[in-house]
């Protein structure tokens, strides 16, 4: 993907998704001009408030490369209607606590099916290069979108599961589950100081023994702690991974055609 000629003001609005049900609040980020475009749709993590500046590098990243990126907020989080996940796992015993997480996330999974939808409209769109990403539980979203979703040709995994793989053995069977089934290649990396680089070892191993298409990336540290290594990583180190993440996408830009 060629960057834009010379860098010009991002488009940036707030935009309202129907999920079903429910209203989900949206950040859209555009190039200017008619398109039509390829887009991002690009997932926040664990959160409730996902501050808008975790973003800001990589809206303009993407804008500046010639995409379209739509930065949804999944149920209960940042102003969109319906209960968040930590909510809803509430007084769950421990004993199964971790099957309610990962219930909870194939539920909230329905939201970032419905952004693809969405943005998939949008007249400056080009409908037929949609990619999916985000970090942490974003990540992990954008790995279940690859296995639902028929309208993504790509799908970029920052950190999935990176917090929770070592706790959780039904979210590391779900997450292979869903890598096993993956419809479209997917992009797993990390910094090698974050949490756990394990989910990005395994889930692309899964998806290689199943014939699909995967690349992995462990990248040299980010900042000195795991936490500067794992969101900081996704939200800052734009100049680290982004030639690989642009490539990767325009590998592939070319080979699904989907409806």
């Amino acid at each position: 993907m060629q960057r834009v000629s010379a860098p010009q003001p991002a488009l940036v609005t707030t935009v309202a998704i129907a999920s079903g049900p429910l209203k989900l609040q949206a950040t859209l980020v555009r190039p200017p001009g008619a398109g039509p475009f390829p887009a991002m749709v690009y997932n926040h993590g664990s959160e409730a408030n996902a501050p808008s500046e975790d973003r800001r590098a990589i809206g303009r990243f993407f804008q500046l490369h010639g995409y379209v990126v739509l930065f949804p907020h999944r149920r209960g989080a940042s102003g969109s209607e319906g209960v968040h996940w930590e909510k809803r796992v509430v007084g769950v015993p421990d004993a199964q606590r971790s099957a309610a997480i990962v219930h909870a996330i194939e539920e909230e999974n329905d939201d970032v099916l419905a952004a693809i939808e969405w943005v998939r409209k949008l007249t400056y769109v080009d409908r037929r290069h949609v990619a999916v990403a985000g970090c942490s539980f974003g990540g992990i979203h954008a790995l279940l979108a690859a296995e639902r979703s028929r309208s993504v040709y790509a799908a970029i995994d920052f950190a999935g599961a990176s917090m929770s793989w070592a706790q959780s053995r039904e979210l590391r069977d779900r997450l292979e589950t869903a890598a096993s089934n993956a419809r479209v290649p997917v992009f797993f990396l990390q910094a090698e100081n974050d949490f756990d680089t394990q989910p990005s070892f395994v889930l692309s191993k899964v998806m290689a023994r199943e014939g699909k298409t995967a690349k992995m990336k462990i990248y040299p540290a980010h900042g000195t702690t795991q936490r500067e290594g794992h969101r900081g990583f996704c939200n800052d180190a734009v100049s680290t991974w982004g030639d690989d993440v642009l490539a990767f996408l325009s590998a592939y830009a070319s080979t699904i055609d989907y409806h």
